[in-house]
């Protein structure tokens, strides 16, 4: 059966609670729109802009609307969704495995909170471990599609703002997570401000938007010729226009990194041959150095990474996932009822303010 075709006349729900979503969502949506599916967006929490909404994409205010609506599929970019929510749950994921270990010391990508029916995975790495999950828990299905976030980052972007012709130093895009325990950013302020102010690179900044915002306006006064400070909602764009990534433990190495380009990073929690991890701030400049001279050896252990973690280069992963989760909609496989989480979907309603049963 084609499933892509089955997408005609269908609803599909963007579940999202951060502004990151929108630009994981939207080649999915371009797809559905495509082949005549319709698409609604709702916001989850207090978290997202919705001046990020563009003119064409409608969203439906409350929780009552998304009911009345009755969507046939939502995708959710985060950890949750309430199970009141009509239709079939598939989680696309908000990013990669980074490594981050939740308070029990297991690898937060991999928790399984009872919410989902379907989990499109983006490679080989965390496919493996999500199907032995899904066995054993019986509730969920899992198929590796690649991840559509990533479906414009294999194709040039135009007229690209963060991409200066006219300088010809080396970029290095500097990111970082929002824990204290792994950012870089109030560990290497001084550091990247003495980059600033050398102008050795052409300097991109930009942080996770739960940044602490004394860090993220002490970063913004650091702005002049040399260091720019970047608040966006589509991270793609900034990650085409440099050459080399200073990060910590944040999975927007990852997409970085699929584009054979270097990362360096700063006390990563789970480093590997493919980043070159530095513990010693002295040795930090040194380290960016040598990635951007890109030498072949560790180029090759980057390749070897990138086919594990997301081997599709070809831009349809949201191809994929439509006929992925258009396939779990019609053929409605017999899998065990999902968890009641009383308490978790308790603390739903709560922050919906959602009370009918």
């Amino acid at each position: 059966m084609d499933y892509l075709a089955a997408t005609a006349e269908k609803k599909y729900l963007m579940f999202i609670s951060q502004n990151y979503s929108y630009a994981i969502l939207r080649p999915l949506q371009r797809e559905i729109l495509a082949r005549g599916g319709e698409v609604k967006w709702f916001f989850y929490g207090d978290e997202v802009n919705q001046n990020f909404l563009r003119s064409d994409e409608s969203c439906l205010e409350t929780i009552d609307d998304v009911i009345q609506w009755q969507p046939d599929i939502s995708y959710i970019p985060g950890n949750v969704i309430p199970n009141f929510i009509p239709g079939k749950k598939v989680a696309v994921f908000h990013g990669f495995n980074s490594g981050k270990l939740n308070r029990k010391g297991y690898e937060d990508h991999f928790n399984i909170r009872g919410c989902f029916d379907l989990y499109c995975t983006q490679g080989p790495n965390t496919t493996s471990k999500f199907e032995k999950l899904a066995k054993k828990h019986g509730f969920f299905l899992t198929k590796e599609t690649g991840w559509p976030t990533l479906d414009p980052l294999f194709s040039k972007i135009e007229n690209n703002p963060y991409v200066d012709e006219g300088d010809k130093r080396q970029t290095l895009l500097i990111c970082s997570t929002f824990s204290r325990n792994l950012s870089l950013a109030p560990k290497l302020y001084e550091q990247i401000k003495a980059y600033s102010e050398q102008g050795k690179w052409r300097i991109l900044v930009q942080f996770h938007p739960k940044m602490p915002s004394e860090l993220v306006e002490q970063y913004k006064a650091l702005q002049n010729d040399n260091l720019t400070f970047v608040e966006t909602d589509d991270v793609l764009p900034l990650l085409q226009a440099a050459d080399v990534m200073l990060c910590d433990t944040s999975s927007i190495l990852l997409m970085f990194i699929l584009q054979r380009k270097p990362v360096v990073t700063f006390c990563n929690q789970a480093p590997g041959e493919h980043l070159i991890d530095v513990t010693d701030v002295d040795k930090l400049t040194e380290a960016i150095d040598y990635a951007f001279t890109q030498p072949a050896e560790l180029m090759a252990k980057i390749e070897h990474f990138c086919q594990q973690l997301h081997p599709y280069q070809d831009g349809l992963s949201s191809q994929r996932v439509l006929a992925a989760s258009n396939e779990l909609l019609l053929s409605n496989p017999a899998l065990k009822p999902k968890p009641r989480n009383f308490i978790r979907n308790f603390k739903m309603r709560r922050k919906l303010n959602y009370w009918r049963w």
